[in-house]
């Protein structure tokens, strides 16, 4: 959320700064709300026993609503039948108007009630990991954690959770991170993706010698790739990129071949956009959930890190 700052001369200045003065407002007469919702719950039910039960009071406390009302507008409201009443003409063209204004109403004070029993934590998150795996999950957490107001940004894996202000980041590596308390949260396998026109120029290994072999910032994913599929002498040449999400869309566009975590890319594999041209595929480290050991682990942080955990344990590993 983003605070506008507003510069003020005097007390009066700053009491709505966004609220714009309309005068009609300010000339409102006093509404008889009491009465307005006695008879709003009469036309919904079209019974006086029935509204005056939603509303804990007397059916008589709330007929007399109703003739104050009446007797204000100057009109007849309800025709008293032997079962119940039926609306006039006057409340027919009211009824709806003020239903909608009491359900508008009722929806405020639910959404700013909501907002005040929320708490915020703030991740960060490897973009791979956000697009391949949180967002589709992100409304179960959502919808199970509604007092939680997650607060998500971004990285390319290197980042510094104290000078970011973040309370949990998540990154890929093998957990060793000075400092941080550090939770497994998903395992994924790295294997060999390009555009279907490239894989169908690949029938082994050895063939992506003649192809550029997309590449992180990470220089030993490729030698340990080819080292588990037995294959020898072939040195990675190609473009550098400082994510997988990076990776994977230029192999896509058939620029050459990604060395990628599978899990992330579920989709893209499913959908035909990349294949998968080898099996082999290694291992090369983790997600994981960090957080400052020096900070405390307040309870809406807890209910994220134990639901991510949640959602691992029902996800074998290497599956989006």
């Amino acid at each position: 959320m983003t605070v506008a700052s507003v510069d003020c001369v005097g007390a009066s200045a700053c009491d709505h700064p966004s609220i714009p003065l309309n005068p009609a407002h300010m000339s409102r007469p006093p509404l008889p709300l009491n009465a307005l919702r006695a008879f709003e719950a009469a036309a919904r039910h079209q019974n006086f026993t029935r509204a005056a039960l939603e509303l804990h009071v007397s059916q008589a406390a709330l007929s007399h609503q109703i003739r104050k009302l009446e007797d204000g507008l100057g009109i007849r409201l309800f025709h008293r039948l032997p079962r119940g009443v039926a609306l006039s003409d006057e409340a027919v063209a009211l009824y709806p108007v003020l239903n909608e204004a009491f359900d508008r109403i009722a929806t405020a004070l639910n959404r700013a009630s909501s907002t005040a029993k929320r708490e915020v934590v703030t991740l960060g998150a490897v973009g791979t990991f956000v697009n391949g795996w949180l967002l589709p999950r992100l409304p179960g957490f959502e919808a199970d954690h509604p007092g939680v107001d997650l607060r998500l940004s971004t990285h390319n894996n290197r980042i510094d959770l104290a000078s970011e202000g973040l309370d949990v980041a998540i990154r890929f590596g093998h957990g060793d991170w000075q400092g941080l308390q550090c939770t497994p949260i998903a395992d994924t396998r790295f294997a060999p993706v390009c555009a279907p026109s490239v894989a169908h120029r690949l029938r082994t290994p050895q063939d992506l010698v003649a192809l550029p072999l997309l590449r992180s910032y990470r220089e030993d994913e490729w030698p340990r790739w080819f080292r588990a599929a037995g294959v020898e002498g072939i040195e990675a040449r190609g473009a550098i990129f400082d994510s997988s999400l990076a990776l994977a869309g230029a192999a896509a566009t058939g620029a050459g071949v990604a060395l990628v975590p599978l899990a992330m890319f579920e989709r893209e594999l499913r959908e035909g956009r990349l294949v998968q041209p080898f099996g082999t595929g290694i291992d090369l480290g983790r997600y994981w959930l960090t957080r400052l050991r020096s900070r405390r682990e307040r309870e809406p942080m807890k209910q994220l890190r134990l639901w991510l955990q949640a959602q691992n344990a029902l996800t074998p590993a290497g599956a989006p």
